[in-house]
């Protein structure tokens, strides 16, 4: 069954095209990862799904229907995780999981963010701020804010930034569960074990196609 499709997604800037004419179908519980070189276009299909970017050509749908990242019932489906690591300074990491789960009206709130905290490996830095973690540790805990809310679809901008050895073991564990529990997965990855273990089909991108 078709999560997401894509189909001729174009984002021009001028006379430059970034991306161009890009297509693409994932299913519930597949992932599929996007490579190439810097600068191929990877992370502009995932900003222009996300909704943080604006295509200049092209349609979305999820579930067949208009995607549109203003409908509620579309930011209630899609998770996603860019480039961008950006918290509050003075909001200890439980307090941002519990922002997260409670603004996404989870059953059982504190059952889910414990059950992610230690799922992430920081149940003992739950009372500390952003700015004390570790990169590694901020990495898990903007991890640990999709993992505490809803989704069917994660879009994830190389994950595996930051994380050391075992944290990459981790994040392979965890997004093998996601697609077993019927989550669709589109990341760019420069880290061929994560894509090999993870994905199901490669998307390669070069100069925006």
């Amino acid at each position: 069954m078709t999560l997401l499709q894509v189909a001729g997604l174009t984002r021009r800037f001028g006379d430059h095209a970034v991306l161009e004419g890009f297509d693409l179908s994932i299913a519930a519980g597949e992932a599929v990862a996007l490579v190439g070189p810097n600068g191929s276009g990877k992370s502009t299909v995932l900003r222009c799904i996300a909704g943080t970017d604006a295509p200049s050509a092209g349609e979305l749908l999820l579930d067949g229907e208009v995607y549109d990242e203003r409908r509620p019932e579309v930011r209630q489906q899609v998770a996603a995780l860019l480039d961008d690591l950006d918290f509050f300074p003075d909001l200890a990491v439980v307090e941002h999981l519990d922002l997260v789960a409670h603004a996404h009206r989870v059953p059982d709130p504190e059952r889910v963010v414990d059950d992610v905290l230690a799922d992430v490996g920081l149940l003992d830095q739950a009372p500390q701020l952003p700015g004390t973690l570790s990169s590694g540790q901020r990495q898990r805990l903007a991890l640990g804010l999709l993992w505490v809310r809803p989704r069917r679809l994660l879009l994830l901008d190389e994950p595996e930034q930051r994380l050391d050895g075992a944290g990459l073991g981790w994040l392979t564990d965890r997004l093998l569960r996601e697609k077993e529990d019927g989550v669709a997965v589109l990341f760019a990855s420069h880290h061929p074990d994560l894509v090999d273990q993870v994905a199901d089909r490669v998307v390669r991108l070069d100069g925006g196609r």
